[in-house]
């Protein structure tokens, strides 16, 4: 086995939508610099990026319940929805701006406009939502939407939710129409041919073994092609971590401090999709439930049109399973190898803390097709088996930290560890991910690249025209934005409040 040594100014690891976003933005930021990607898999956005392994939802808060919790004052807090909802912007601004520059085409491959809906049941639920909608409903990043407690205007709605619902229960729901239902693997894919085309070196099937620190500050890594076996060294002053699950393991590899006393768990998802067509043509929109006492949050059951090679689906879950494996592609042996002697305690703290997720998962992983089934028909109430498939989604690591809160603190967000230098950085974490892509990835680009900030500001400015402005406080700009990014990307006026 030969090998060789090469060094560059950046390296990207792992080919999913984080490195692509990252790669975008360091390229149009810095296009002298000099960036390589290696992806152990043979193509872009196959593990959580792919359209199968996500739930494909444009996360702006305008229907997960989760992201509006009820204060013990019986209010509704909605700070975490006007964040999540003002990065989600940021993530349109980029796509927008990109589309307009013809570096990336055709945004319908990749994003689709679709109602957002939230759904409850239960007189004390009922009462819930219609608090949370009068929360929202005077906020300008949550204008047009609508609630309704009346069955006939539910079944203009959701036909397919209400068709043979028992009329003994209270029910109710509230609609937006500017959601989106985004293919996180066609974008990631466009991103990663639009790398190519400025001549960012994109090595697919080519695993990083180790990464050590080099004597000069700089970061070298050990590459392994997967098909003939050959190891290559590569050296980079940053290095970005971006592999989903097998991200932790590279982080511990590093050795840095600020990667001590962290921790992970693996949760897979599984989805029902349904095979009849007449089916899927009566549901149009992305319903969201609330998680049952004791589930967690990303637990969240919903029902959801998708549009997947140009085709319409319809999908609903998630419900959760488990492997020890961080990665679909992963080993067995991830979640034994990332027990470290710094994180031990922390994993230990969090196992005792979290025995109502572990009781949870057990349930879940026993569940039966038709058991799942019963909990559709809470959604679909004449649905039918025969109509619907299993599909296992994605795996995704929770991490586990030491917090304000104690020690082996479950964390259900999106995690970025930066060393203290901004040298090397690693996302780790899940939803809403994806979605905030684009803000995540400024934070990268901020924490780590501080000295270049001056200089790069009104170039990040002319691709996010809302950067560093809040748009809740600024409803004249928002609407602008809202108006150009639909004409952008394809997100026709009269599928948007925002006309």
């Amino acid at each position: 086995m030969s090998s060789i040594q090469k060094k560059t100014d950046v390296i990207l690891i792992g080919g999913g939508v984080m490195s692509a976003t990252l790669g975008s933005l360091l390229k149009a930021l810095a296009p002298e610099w000099e960036i390589k990607v290696f992806e152990k898999l043979a193509n872009a956005g196959e593990e959580s990026s792919n359209e199968w392994n996500n739930a494909g939802t444009g996360h702006s808060a305008l229907c997960e319940l989760n992201y509006t919790s009820e204060k013990s004052d019986g209010s509704i807090d909605i700070s975490k929805a006007i964040k999540i909802n003002e990065q989600f912007q940021v993530s349109m601004q980029f796509w927008s701006y990109l589309v307009n520059c013809k570096l990336i085409n055709n945004p319908q491959d990749f994003i689709m406009p679709i109602p957002h809906m939230s759904m409850v049941q239960g007189e004390k639920n009922v009462a819930f939502l219609k608090k949370r909608f009068e929360a929202l409903i005077n906020n300008p990043l949550f204008k047009g939407m609508e609630f309704s407690d009346n069955p006939e205007k539910l079944m203009e709605w959701i036909p397919l939710i209400m068709q043979d619902r028992p009329s003994n229960e209270p029910i109710a729901a509230t609609k937006i129409d500017s959601g989106t239902d985004v293919n996180f693997g066609a974008l990631t894919r466009m991103l990663f041919d639009h790398l190519k085309n400025q001549n960012v070196d994109i090595k697919y099937k080519h695993c990083v073994d180790n990464i050590v620190r080099t004597s000069d500050g700089s970061w070298e890594l050990k590459v392994r092609n997967a098909d003939n076996g050959s190891i290559e060294r590569h050296t980079a002053n940053f290095v970005f971590i971006g592999g989903g699950g097998g991200s932790l393991h590279l982080l511990q590899k590093s050795g840095i401090p600020e990667g001590k006393h962290i921790g992970g768990f693996p949760v897979s998802g599984i989805f029902m999709v349904c095979k009849n067509p007449e089916i899927i043509a009566q549901h149009h929109g992305k319903v969201y439930g609330k998680a049952k006492v004791g589930a967690p949050p990303m637990s969240v059951p919903h029902l959801d049109t998708r549009f997947i090679d140009n085709k319409k689906a319809l999908l609903f879950g998630p419900f959760a399973g488990f492997s020890p494996k961080f990665l679909k592609t992963g080993s067995m042996f991830d979640l034994v190898t990332s027990v470290k002697p710094n994180n031990v305690l922390t994993m230990l703290a969090a196992g005792a803390k979290e025995m109502s997720l572990t009781k949870y998962l057990i349930q879940q992983v026993m569940l039966s097709k038709e058991k799942r089934m019963e909990e559709l028909r809470e959604f679909i109430p004449n649905a039918k088996s025969e109509d619907w498939d299993l599909v296992v989604a994605g795996q995704r690591v929770q991490v586990i930290k030491d917090t304000a809160e104690g020690k082996g603190t479950l964390q259900f967000g999106t995690e970025v560890i930066t060393a203290a230098d901004g040298s090397i950085a690693a996302l780790l974490g899940a939803s809403p991910g994806a979605s905030t892509a684009v803000h995540v990835m400024l934070e990268v680009i901020n924490k780590c690249f501080p000295q270049h900030m001056k200089e790069w500001e009104p170039k990040i400015k002319e691709m996010i025209p809302s950067y560093g402005v809040s748009l809740m406080e600024n409803p004249e700009l928002l609407h602008e934005i809202h108006t150009s990014t639909a004409e952008t990307l394809g997100l026709s006026a009269k599928e948007l409040a925002y006309s």
